[in-house]
């Protein structure tokens, strides 16, 4: 476990640009129990291509793109084991990985980015990638 002094930067990076921050086993099931629409689910973490590609890449995302999802949700490894884990069940058949990010449409995982999809790669390309995802996943606007 993670110093709570060390990952608040960490955290409030996504949470402090909307993204619901769940702590708990309980909070995850809640959520995705009776999400609707198209929920971006974000497994944060402490390591170099979390800061360095992940998390901006995210938030260019959704910066630059004209259709966006309807839910954003983030829980922290290594800090939220609870809710990590939690996480993970619903992101089955893929192994545990962190950072990942996946996108739901309801409670139906639709895309899931692992870890290994994410080091060796620029913010540009996590952002990238993502736009694309949600033009396919993401309602138009009317």
């Amino acid at each position: 476990m993670y110093p709570p002094h060390l990952v608040a930067p960490m955290k409030a990076q996504l949470t402090d640009q909307g993204f619901q921050s769940l702590d708990s086993a309980e909070t995850v099931n809640t959520f995705m129990g009776s999400a609707k629409g198209v929920t971006l689910a974000v497994v944060n973490s402490v390591c170099g291509c979390a800061a360095g590609a992940a998390r901006p890449g995210v938030l260019a995302a959704l910066a630059n793109s004209s259709v966006k999802p309807d839910n954003l949700v983030t829980v922290f490894a290594g800090v939220d084991a609870e809710a990590t884990n939690q996480m993970r069940e619903y992101f089955l058949p893929y192994p545990p990985s962190s950072p990942a990010i996946g996108i739901f449409r309801d409670d139906e995982l639709v895309h899931f980015i692992e870890r290994h999809h994410i080091e060796g790669r620029n913010a540009q390309m996590i952002a990238q990638h993502l736009e694309m995802c949600f033009e396919e996943f993401c309602p138009k606007p009317a």
